[in-house]
């Protein structure tokens, strides 16, 4: 580390971590003249890593064509409302970064391959953290699932009148209605009472996991996702996606202090996840990606950063090509080529490009790519070769 080490320590001042904490690790092909490290707090990363389950896609983010600093300077071509933070969510989780979108990326890959499934009771598409962007299909819709599973009250189990609740509701929804908004109401109510017992019925007669997961909802969610996996052929999905998050991140003071205990959670809970579709015998069938609405600056101000661009993504499971990283990483010099102020680094790989990668080990065809990721022709790597 040397030289790049002390360069480092200097541009982040107060928030740079000691260089005997960092947890080293080698790429297998990338070859920058640097060495790299992790946080302290995530050696199970670094094992997945090591063990070549985990790729690094560096300084990815929204963009709307490639972007030299030139062009930024001068307006050109660039994302909506850049460092905002919701309509940078909504531009990752719809892959269209110069207009708004009704739908989102993963919503319209759903629409493409839902065919494959020969069920559709439950949807293919389960949020763990309500309503998002991401899945909104103009077909497929979204299936909530609550941190433990289906929601409580119509698993009938919860209380001695949760079951005289359930039936009440059921009553109450199929009555006859001359309202023809409630008698829709009614309906999609009774269809989904009658999917969470179905879904809850399936949970209960599957095998426990043996995995043991940590404490904690994120953890909790992911071990959720994986019960609802383990039952993807009872349900008849061949295909399916997932979405949960872990918030907190956006931190502008307190930093240090407030990043390792997160980045633990992750670690953690992520390794788990594996460690279960290995378990159940599909880890080369689930991918597993993280997502952002940007990064942070490289210079700090009084304990934190403020809202940044370009940012580093991991990519886990059996199908990637991992222990090595992918794109490009920016110089790390403030005021360098890649940077637009204060260490907000202009993304070298485009959301769309990253996408499409996955979209591609989907299953989304050549010939489709474009109507799940719109502006997917505007890059030159539609498969930057992770998986």
């Amino acid at each position: 580390m040397g030289a790049d080490y002390a360069a480092y320590a200097k541009a982040r001042a107060d928030l740079a971590l000691p260089q005997s904490s960092l947890l080293s690790f080698a790429p297998k092909t990338y070859r920058d003249g640097r060495t790299y490290g992790l946080n302290q707090a995530v050696p199970e990363l670094q094992s997945l890593f090591g063990q070549g389950k985990i790729a690094f896609l560096a300084n990815v983010g929204t963009l709307t064509q490639p972007t030299t600093f030139a062009q930024y300077k001068a307006g050109l071509g660039l994302p909506q409302s850049l460092f905002s933070h919701s309509d940078q969510v909504s531009q990752w989780q719809s892959s269209i970064s110069d207009r708004p979108s009704e739908t989102g990326w993963g919503g319209r890959m759903a629409d493409l391959v839902n065919a494959m499934n020969s069920n559709n009771q439950i949807s293919m598409s389960i949020t763990l953290n309500g309503i998002n962007r991401f899945e909104v299909g103009n077909s497929v819709t979204q299936y909530a699932l609550y941190y433990g599973g289906v929601t409580k009250l119509n698993s009938g189990g919860v209380s001695p009148g949760s079951g005289v609740r359930n039936a009440a509701i059921r009553k109450i929804m199929a009555a006859p209605q001359s309202n023809l908004l409630a008698a829709a109401l009614g309906g999609i109510t009774n269809d989904a009472i009658g999917d969470a017992d179905f879904l809850d019925g399936v949970l209960k007669g599957a095998p426990a996991l043996k995995t043991a997961f940590p404490a904690g909802i994120f953890a909790q969610r992911l071990q959720t996702i994986a019960r609802v996996i383990s039952v993807a052929s009872t349900l008849g999905l061949k295909r399916q996606i997932f979405f949960v998050q872990l918030g907190g991140w956006d931190l502008h003071g307190g930093q240090v202090d407030g990043h390792g205990p997160l980045l633990a959670e992750i670690s953690k809970a992520l390794s788990a996840f594996y460690a279960s579709t290995v378990e159940l015998g599909v880890e080369n069938q689930v991918t597993t990606f993280t997502a952002s609405d940007f990064g942070r600056t490289y210079v700090p101000n009084a304990g934190g950063t403020d809202h940044g661009w370009g940012n580093h993504q991991l990519i886990m499971g059996g199908a990637v090509k991992g222990g090595d990283i992918y794109g490009r990483m920016p110089s790390l010099t403030v005021g360098g080529p890649d940077d637009t102020s204060r260490g907000r680094w202009i993304p070298s790989t485009s959301v769309d490009e990253y996408n499409a990668t996955l979209a591609t080990w989907f299953g989304v065809s050549a010939s489709n790519l474009a109507t799940a990721l719109p502006n997917i022709g505007r890059f030159a790597k539609p498969n930057l070769g992770f998986l």
